[in-house]
């Protein structure tokens, strides 16, 4: 007969454990729990205890903070898989000393800290400047849209809400007309579902009629009304390649040295463009209130997407003396090492691109090669004609324009004219002056010219390595893929709660080293 080891439930084991044993060197634990506990003044946390003399004793904000940190490097960010992580996990039992806080006390622990985050986040790039992480030379700005604890189903103009309030009045008038028709049957069938059904129902109209007396409608930048949400009005929807999204545009800037991000913040706008501003003004505060003075970004490089294209951005640039590298969307087409691409040539056949006879954007004429006469008032093109002011004063975008027009004559006989006019069939030249053209399209031409340089095509082409894989860490190794918290404050500290565990994972693998 087959012969068995015994056991028993009932027995009892002492098993010994030293706490530290558990937070072994070179490992993420072992790094937050050593930054933590001594690099990080955590003294901001204590004007929010008030029991000194009565009440329950608080977790210490370090317990919280080391627990969080570690949760959020192994991708885990809700507060009651964290709270069962204190219970059944030894290396959080051991960062937390035994200790084994609720989901409740966690998620008003992350929720509450959009002060503090800040002053945190700043000690760990202090530390990481003391260890020499930051080259000070390159950096790179770039986002990624990410949903927020959100419902974009909520979304719409005020018009759009009171239609879908409308829509649900007339659906709750239905199901109570069907819900009294069934009580007066003889042998009524059972109301509890239906009961269920009016009560969403008068929730759902509720909700939008309070919201739409205590809200008021959102303006976009064109004077126009955009769309609000009803769960969390200040994220937006957005486009993304997984589909439609409501929720927030996650920024960070990049040193480029160790890739280490110097600022992050994020912004309930899917547009890039209006983000470079407040990016460059967090991350000059940041270097200055650890030391490095106002004027560290001064003749640095920074390199964007084009997305981040636009005169507002220029400007700013120029004013920040920053040596800048902001491609416009159509780089791409005038760059020789695509002109192969089918994506690159604007979906022009092969047969009807040898048909057309067009010169690259790159070898024509633009607006620097004609010169203005103040006296009368034309500009003179690089074949001696004229060009006269047809329309004064047009409104397009955000710009007024003067047109000047050639006459068709001059157009039709002159040799420069496939280096002047952008197709074949174009019979005249029209040039489009913004009313502050020396201060604004100067400088986007320039930024143009920069860009199709050797020197600016190798200075940009590093972008891609410098912030693309800091995104691809947070999201596929430390699996952020949505925010769980509402509002611009706390889904901003979820953002740089995670962008100081990437920064924390580079002190472990360069500074500590």
């Amino acid at each position: 007969m087959a012969k068995f080891k015994k056991y028993d439930y009932n027995q009892m084991m002492m098993v010994p454990v030293a706490l530290k044993d558990q937070l072994m060197e070179d490992t993420m634990e072992y790094a937050i729990n050593e930054i933590v506990e001594e690099k990080i003044d955590l003294t901001s946390f204590l004007e929010k205890y008030n029991n000194d003399e009565t009440g329950r004793p608080a977790y210490d904000p370090k317990i919280l903070l080391k627990i969080i940190l570690l949760a959020y490097s192994r991708g885990i960010i809700g507060s009651r898989r964290i709270e069962q992580l204190c219970r059944e996990n030894i290396i959080f039992m051991a960062l937390t000393c035994g200790l084994k806080p609720d989901h409740s006390t966690i998620a008003h622990f992350v929720s509450s800290m959009n002060k503090e985050v800040i002053k945190i986040f700043r000690d760990i790039l202090l530390l990481c400047d003391g260890m020499e992480l930051l080259g000070g030379t390159h950096f790179s700005l770039d986002g990624m849209k990410l949903p927020s604890n959100a419902s974009k189903e909520t979304s719409g103009t005020f018009k759009d809400l009171k239609k879908k309030k409308g829509k649900l009045e007339e659906k709750l008038k239905q199901v109570l007309h069907e819900h009294e028709k069934k009580d007066k049957e003889d042998d009524p069938p059972s109301s509890e579902r239906g009961t269920k059904q009016i009560k969403r129902l008068e929730r759902k109209i509720e909700r939008i009629k309070r919201f739409l007396e205590e809200e008021e409608p959102k303006e976009g930048k064109r004077n126009k009304e955009i769309q609000s949400n009803i769960t969390d009005n200040e994220s937006a929807k957005m486009p993304t390649s997984h589909g439609v999204i409501q929720g927030y545009n996650s920024q960070a800037l990049v040193d480029s040295k160790h890739q280490i991000i110097v600022h992050a913040e994020v912004f309930g706008n899917g547009q890039d463009h209006d983000n470079l501003v407040p990016m460059v003004e967090g991350a000059k505060d940041n270097m200055e209130r650890i030391g490095r003075g106002s004027d560290y970004f001064e003749d640095k490089i920074l390199s964007c997407d084009a997305n981040y294209f636009n005169k507002e951005n220029l400007k700013k640039c120029e004013v920040e003396n920053l040596d800048a590298y902001i491609p416009d969307n159509k780089f791409r087409k005038r760059d020789e090492r695509y002109k192969n691409q089918d994506r690159f040539k604007g979906g022009i056949t092969p047969r009807k691109r040898e048909e057309r006879v067009e010169t690259p954007r790159s070898q024509r004429f633009s607006l620097t090669d004609f010169i203005y006469d103040e006296k009368e008032n034309v500009y003179i093109c690089p074949n001696k004609k004229k060009l006269k002011q047809k329309t004064h004063r047009i409104h397009l975008g955000h710009i007024y324009y003067d047109l000047y027009r050639s006459k068709e004559a001059d157009c039709h006989g002159c040799n420069l004219r496939l280096k002047c006019l952008s197709k074949k069939t174009v019979k005249q030249r029209h040039l489009l002056i913004p009313l502050d053209y020396d201060k604004n399209v100067s400088l986007i031409e320039r930024m143009k010219h920069k860009i199709d340089s050797p020197e600016g095509k190798r200075k940009y082409s590093r972008r891609l390595a410098i912030v693309e894989p800091v995104f691809a860490n947070i999201r596929c190794h430390k699996r952020l893929d949505r925010f769980t918290l509402r509002g611009k404050s706390k889904v901003n500290v979820q953002w740089v709660l995670y962008a100081m565990v990437h920064n924390i994972g580079k002190i472990l693998h360069y500074g500590m080293a």
